[in-house]
């Protein structure tokens, strides 16, 4: 078994095996995050029944599907059952017989049903079925473990986490599988036998975000630019599509969800809901608020209080680096190569950008730099409402021991220094800043450079220094 990182993820399937109840799991993420690989793995490819949805089968089809894994462990009815509920009295039948397979801690029986949602075709009762087969008689099986796995995220919420009818608190653990870190993509690359520095495997992280599946698709013999030229740009590449396959696997009717994403992906400062939903392809209502707890519930997007208006406004930004890679380049699609946008404008705005990202899904990292772990925080984002020419400051640090980090993320080519320039900036942010919340706290400017930092005569200004190094941090 080879697990790479995903400790808590462990940590939460063991204690599904040690419980003296029984257990129904709920395993949800984004496409190609690792769901089916982590259960498979963990359980080393045992269970006492496994089954998966097939993608875009009605339901004879789903049932046929269904049927051949039930003849694989052990039922010996040939026949297609004839609807859901005939086919969870026959996984009954099966997980009471002698035969079955049980986990060595424990003596538990696993059932784990991959692509849930895939089977819960139009018509089909599949909800019902399942819903009678827990309630009627696997939750009252102490030693059963039940997992959902699905990448249909928008069905996993609303049918399963969310339910106030059958299902309504029957789910005993969420596990929300989150794309890798830069620790565990590193651990990756070197499983891979993948040679490459630190500095671009945050560049790596900028383009594909932490996605154990896009990142097993690099060729340890090409170079970061040239993977990134084969597997997006070109026609035949594997990702070449994967905006478009990635939502439409995701949710049922994904317009809205991706003109909520391009529309945060042009404002990278974020929008709050209603920017949002005057924008004439997403519109407002419950549908907005919906979309939007799904995109957060799958890490696409955050929300964020501003820090002057706390709670009573949130905004929204884009925190996935993939869709803004995918939304910049690949679906507004101005070259042929990735080397001829490396040399175009919008290149440094959008390394920019992305960098910001990587911090942003990284804080914890930057939190244990800052020797702070232990110490009670939350975070914020902060717009000027009175400041000329605008000041924004994307992640706020604000510590219970008196202590604010403005924090300011660069990604350069080389080391960064700070300079006349860049110096009366942070100024005049830190200044307005202080003016306008009236924050008494203690102000840290915290520079956070992606591939280095060179001292200069302005460098006094900045009372915390996190390398790209730090953000490798476990």
């Amino acid at each position: 078994m080879k697990i790479i990182g995903r400790k808590r993820e462990k940590d939460s399937l063991m204690q599904c095996l040690m419980s003296k109840r029984p257990e129904f799991v709920a395993v949800y993420g984004r496409r190609r995050v690792g769901k089916t690989y982590l259960v498979r793995e963990y359980f080393n490819k045992q269970f006492s029944f496994y089954a998966t949805g097939l993608t875009d089968e009605k339901m004879r089809g789903q049932l046929r599907g269904f049927q051949a894994s039930l003849n694989e462990y052990g039922d010996e009815d040939k026949s297609i059952p004839k609807d859901w509920f005939d086919a969870f009295t026959r996984l009954r039948k099966l997980l009471e017989g002698d035969k079955v397979y049980r986990e060595p801690v424990n003596n538990k029986r696993v059932i784990f049903l991959d692509e849930l949602p895939w089977m819960d075709t139009a018509k089909s009762d599949f909800k019902s079925a399942l819903d009678y087969f827990w309630n009627s008689w696997a939750s009252a099986q102490e030693d059963l473990v039940l997992i959902a796995c699905g990448s249909a995220t928008s069905w996993i919420i609303t049918n399963l986490l969310t339910d106030k009818k059958g299902f309504h608190n029957r789910v005993t653990r969420r596990i929300h599988l989150a794309p890798f870190s830069l620790a565990e993509c590193e651990k990756l690359f070197e499983f891979n036998d993948i040679v490459m520095p630190r500095n671009q495997m945050i560049e790596s992280y900028m383009v594909f975000g932490g996605i154990p599946h896009y990142l097993n698709l690099l060729d340890q013999r090409l170079s970061l630019a040239q993977n990134i030229n084969e597997l997006c740009f070109k026609e035949y590449g594997y990702l070449h599509n994967e905006y478009y396959n990635l939502f439409h696997s995701l949710y049922d009717k994904p317009e809205k969800h991706m003109a909520i994403l391009e529309a945060l992906a042009r404002n990278k400062d974020g929008m709050t809901r209603s920017e949002l939903s005057k924008e004439k392809e997403i519109g407002g209502g419950s549908i907005l608020t919906k979309d939007l707890r799904e995109l957060e519930e799958c890490g696409f997007i955050r929300r964020f209080s501003d820090f002057s208006k706390g709670e009573s406004e949130s905004f929204y930004q884009l925190i996935d680096p993939f869709t803004l890679f995918s939304i910049r380049f690949i679906q507004n699609k101005k070259f042929d190569s990735w080397n001829e946008y490396i040399n175009s404008p919008g290149y440094n705005s959008w390394r920019g950008n992305s960098f910001e990202i990587v911090c942003l899904n990284h804080i914890d990292q930057i939190k244990t730099s800052l020797g702070i772990s232990g110490i009670e925080t939350n975070e914020f984002a902060w717009r000027s409402t009175k400041a000329e020419k605008g000041a924004q400051i994307d992640l706020i640090i604000s510590r219970k021991d008196g202590v604010i980090n403005l924090c300011e993320m660069k990604y350069t080519n080389k080391e960064y220094s700070l300079d006349a320039d860049e110096y009366e900036k942070i100024q005049n942010r830190m200044v307005q800043f202080q003016k306008e919340t009236g924050a008494k706290e203690a102000i840290h400017i915290t520079l956070i450079c992606g591939n280095g930092y060179k001292q200069s005569k302005y460098s006094g200004i900045v009372q915390n220094l996190i390398l790209g190094d730090d953000l490798f941090n476990n």
